[in-house]
């Protein structure tokens, strides 16, 4: 039995992954799963998959946690040490699937014990990129790409030699914005943004679909991750939302990875690599779909898209910046503080001021630093907010 823990075991991907081993149980052993405020979900799921440890980022729900588990013989903890010790308990595989910069010291922690990390959480390699593909190799570790983009991109790269590869397609829908006149999106409602045409998502995500912001975070992932160039990487307009992305070859050729939109197959890939197994996937009916649409998107439009392209060509830390800023000023958003077109803004400007000291941009990349640098761009995030309401 592969023994496997899941970190972020009650967002959309971590249910997704127990779903797929729910319908192998002979094949698993759960060894830790981690949750954050939904301690309903995170205990049944411990107590249905007979884990050996459950853990709730927050401390002041540890005693919930506790109740709901008492007698079932399931260890409990809580905090955020505690979920960074889950990822250290020995596992073959651990899936990453904690949304923001809080997955990356679990990440880091489950590469130092030499496993395969199914990472789901795409900000780990955004803010720490270096730091993450370092500790693998030092570690004799594998990661393995979970977000639909990225797994298609290392299916179509299997057999092939990456210094062949002279251009990539990275798809995305649009989101929920895609044909709105662009003068209108400063009118953006939080529901309307959270309103997703394809995908099933948390809100978060769909949000950052909406903005693109999560298709600016896969740039800059595709660059770390797979050491392409920053103008190998392009990305389109794709709103059937069939393929997830295109490898281009020196000799004019393309590997296209098309699947339907279900985060269960590049989750099932990852859970059962380096095989292939069946999955209860809907299969693709292609005369159905008539066609295939691809369009440039619309940099006014998805302006996080012009802000990746900096992001890559700063380097250093300025990943560990752009995400912070971002994830905060979805906060803000989301708490009804700003407007959907002033987050590109604010970002932008986060990014001008951070790079602006001395020295923080280009310090060495470690974890302690990285989480230094996004204190400090949360921090610029709230006080760039704060001057734009007063």
């Amino acid at each position: 039995m592969k023994r496997v823990s899941i970190l972020g075991a009650t967002g959309s991907i971590g249910q997704n992954t127990l779903d797929l081993i729910r319908r192998s149980p002979e094949r698993f052993d759960v060894v830790a799963l981690t949750g954050g405020r939904n301690i309903r979900q995170l205990a049944e799921d411990a107590i249905e998959f007979n884990a050996d440890l459950a853990v709730t980022a927050f401390d002041d729900l540890a005693e919930d946690l506790c109740l709901a588990l008492a007698g079932t013989g399931v260890e409990v903890a809580a905090g955020a040490d505690a979920v960074t010790e889950a990822a250290a308990r020995p596992a073959q595989w651990i899936m990453s699937a904690i949304v923001g910069v809080a997955g990356l010291p679990p990440s880091f922690e489950a590469l130092k014990q030499g496993t395969t990390l199914a990472l789901a959480n795409k900000e780990s390699l955004v803010t720490a990129g270096q730091l993450l593909m370092n500790t693998a190799r030092q570690n004799h570790a594998r990661i393995l790409p979970v977000d639909s983009e990225h797994s298609a991109i290392y299916q179509s790269l299997v057999g092939e030699d990456v210094a062949a590869v002279d251009r990539v397609i990275i798809t995305a829908s649009g989101g929920a914005f895609r044909e709105w006149p662009v003068e209108d999106l400063a009118n953006a409602t939080l529901e309307q943004a959270s309103a997703h045409p394809n995908w099933d998502m948390g809100q978060r995500i769909t949000i950052d679909s909406a903005s693109m912001f999560n298709k600016a975070l896969e740039v800059i992932e595709a660059r770390e991750f797979f050491g392409f160039r920053p103008e190998q990487i392009e990305v389109l307009v794709h709103p059937e939302s069939i393929v997830h992305a295109m490898v281009g070859f020196c000799d004019g050729g393309f590997m296209a990875h098309i699947g339907p939109h279900d985060m269960r197959h590049a989750i099932g890939y990852a859970l059962n690599w380096p095989q292939r197994e069946d999955l209860p996937l809907e299969q693709l009916d292609f005369a159905a779909l008539g066609q295939l649409t691809f369009v440039h998107p619309d940099l006014q439009r998805y302006p996080a898209l012009r802000l990746a392209r900096e992001v890559m060509e700063r380097r250093g830390l300025s990943g560990a910046v752009f995400n912070a800023a971002k994830e905060r000023c979805l906060d803000h958003f989301i708490a009804g503080r700003m407007g959907f077109v002033d987050m590109a803004r604010v970002i932008e400007d986060v990014l001008n001021d951070i790079s602006s000291s001395p020295g923080l941009i280009d310090a060495e990349i470690t974890l302690d630093q990285v989480l230094h640098v996004d204190h400090l761009s949360r921090q610029s995030a709230d006080r760039l907010v704060k001057e734009r309401i007063s």
